[in-house]
């Protein structure tokens, strides 16, 4: 049996990690300035991750959400008290996908509508509802195409209003950052017109944070930058630093159904070492305050470079967009200067997300990299 060919992959064969680099199997060095799209949030093999995983393995790896999973409850206390959402729950599942489309379900249950507002370049997904509410035709296919999806500019402050005001909108599903979609950010005046438009409307307001998330903007979640509150937020990637974990933290207004949700692999005890792990490094050696801090003086190396034409983003989320294509310039970083780095749906923008531990040595070898690569 051969492999589904579905991925363009790079002639890179990653065998061990540490920290922000990773080395193939020639034995060569490689600096991660791209995580694995935003999924290495605490670094490459570190210790405590380890080892937490490799007791809890030790003790038990897997069974069903239908007996008591205390681990389950110690995550989500953990993860309640560092995002400030101490008051809310959690409904642990495996990918970003899977927690959009649980999230979709919780919306729905609550004001029995189907119809999802979302925005143009946004990326939720490869699942049924999931896909329908990303902006890419090229992954849409006949079975996905039933849902009934709104599609606006993000700052279309009078489409959303005109939605809306309609009072048949599901859910606004929106991103706390643009990811894919090349480092875009909703503006604090756009968020605080959805709050309030969806608090009218009696419209669930969805925050995808599943890669904006985790500290990745310098605060725990992206739409804190806002001062906004949404209804229902979706995590996955920098949550289990690589192992497959996600979940959906939910509005205590929202009630749960036996059966309303459900998953076989979601919220396992491996799982929820590994995301407990997580944050226990983050809290421990103060990752959000070094995202931040790291952020800051990643742009100001930056800024001034020949062919940068804006750099936008926050914390170690940053695109950078150039006044040409980029492609053949991200080849370059990755096999003569030996530099991951992520592209994006605008094919003149790079995306920067370094895991959150990266120090200013690590910057200095991306920046040289990179001026190499441009001059």
């Amino acid at each position: 049996m051969k492999l589904f060919d579905v991925y363009p992959i790079f002639d890179v064969e990653p065998v061990s990690g540490e920290g922000c680099y990773i080395k193939d199997h020639k034995g060569t060095t490689y600096l991660d300035f791209y995580g694995g799209h935003a999924v290495i949030s605490i670094g490459h093999s570190h210790p405590h991750y380890i080892n937490r995983i490799a007791e809890q393995l030790n003790q038990l790896g897997f069974y069903s959400n239908s007996i008591s999973i205390p681990i389950q409850k110690q995550l989500a206390e953990k993860l309640g008290e560092l995002s400030c959402y101490e008051t809310w729950n959690l409904f642990l599942c495996n990918s970003g996908a899977e927690a959009n489309e649980n999230a979709l379900k919780v919306a729905s249950a609550f004001n029995k509508r189907k119809k999802i507002v979302v925005f143009d370049k946004a990326f939720h997904g490869r699942t049924s509802l999931a896909v329908a509410a990303t902006d890419n035709p090229n992954i849409l296919f006949p079975v996905n195409e039933g849902a009934e999806i709104i599609r606006l500019a993000l700052e279309d402050f009078e489409g959303v209003k005109k939605e809306l005001e309609k009072e048949d909108i599901c859910a606004v599903l929106i991103e706390g950052v643009q990811g894919l979609g090349g480092i875009q950010t909703p503006s604090r005046k756009f968020m605080a017109h959805l709050r309030a438009l969806c608090e009218k409307t009696e419209t669930v307001l969805i925050l995808d944070e599943v890669q904006s998330g985790y500290g990745r903007t310098g605060m725990f979640f992206a739409h804190q930058h806002t001062e906004i509150i949404p209804d229902i937020i979706t995590i996955a990637k920098g949550m289990g630093n690589g192992f497959p974990v996600a979940g959906v933290m939910i509005h205590h207004r929202f009630k749960a159904a036996y059966g309303m949700l459900g998953t076989t692999f979601g919220g396992n005890h491996l799982a929820c070492a590994a995301a407990l792990a997580v944050l226990e490094v983050m809290e421990k050696e103060q990752l959000i305050q070094n995202a931040k801090k790291m952020g800051a003086y990643l742009v100001d190396q930056l800024v001034g470079l020949p062919g940068i034409k804006e750099i936008r983003g926050f914390g170690l989320m940053i695109g950078l967009e150039f006044d040409f294509p980029i492609a053949d310039m991200r080849k370059k970083l990755l096999y003569e200067e030996h530099v991951f780095t992520g592209s994006s749906s605008n094919k003149q923008t790079l995306r920067l997300l370094p895991p959150l531990t990266v120090g200013t040595e690590e910057i200095d070898v991306f920046v040289t990299a990179l001026k190499k690569v441009i001059s």
